[in-house]
């Protein structure tokens, strides 16, 4: 069942079996602020479970673009549009959150996100690949972040 993400009031709902689910929670709701604040829109999310399609639209994608394949379980996603970009996400139980931005109507303005929570490894799949630059959120700590421009038509 979706839900809307609370950004005032951070629980770990649905995401209790992370090592880093406080840490987790607050970068997901850091995402709900977010999209609160620039586009008023309410950022819901599913249980992984419940939206296999979402999941699979992600890993066809890392997996065609850049090889790609992560070994952490997917806990939560969520997939809307707002204006002309469709946005799907990925919250794994390591910590790590992956959001796929593809703008409609303009093919150079696609990409993948990665976004590591505070307290977490980077995953190996991603090591050496990626530099990650550090941003401070009152919600999140410290998030550290990288990004690659998708390619393909999806």
């Amino acid at each position: 069942m979706p839900y809307a993400v609370d950004f005032k009031q951070v629980s770990t709902s649905g995401l209790e079996s992370s090592p880093v689910q406080e840490a987790l929670a607050g970068l997901r709701a850091n995402e709900a602020r977010y999209f609160m604040n620039k586009y008023k829109h309410e950022f819901t999310v599913t249980p992984a479970a419940e939206s296999q399609e979402t999941i699979r639209l992600v890993n066809r994608i890392l997996k065609e673009e850049r090889g790609i394949e992560f070994a952490a379980k997917p806990l939560e996603t969520s997939h809307f549009q707002v204006e002309n970009i469709q946005w799907s996400f990925v919250f794994y139980e390591d910590g790590l959150a992956v959001n796929v931005m593809y703008k409609v109507d303009d093919p150079k303005k696609r990409a993948v996100g990665f976004k590591l929570s505070e307290g977490m490894d980077i995953p190996t799949e991603l090591e050496g690949k990626f530099k990650f630059a550090r941003q401070k959120s009152k919600l999140a700590g410290t998030i550290r972040g990288s990004f690659f421009v998708i390619k393909g038509e999806y």
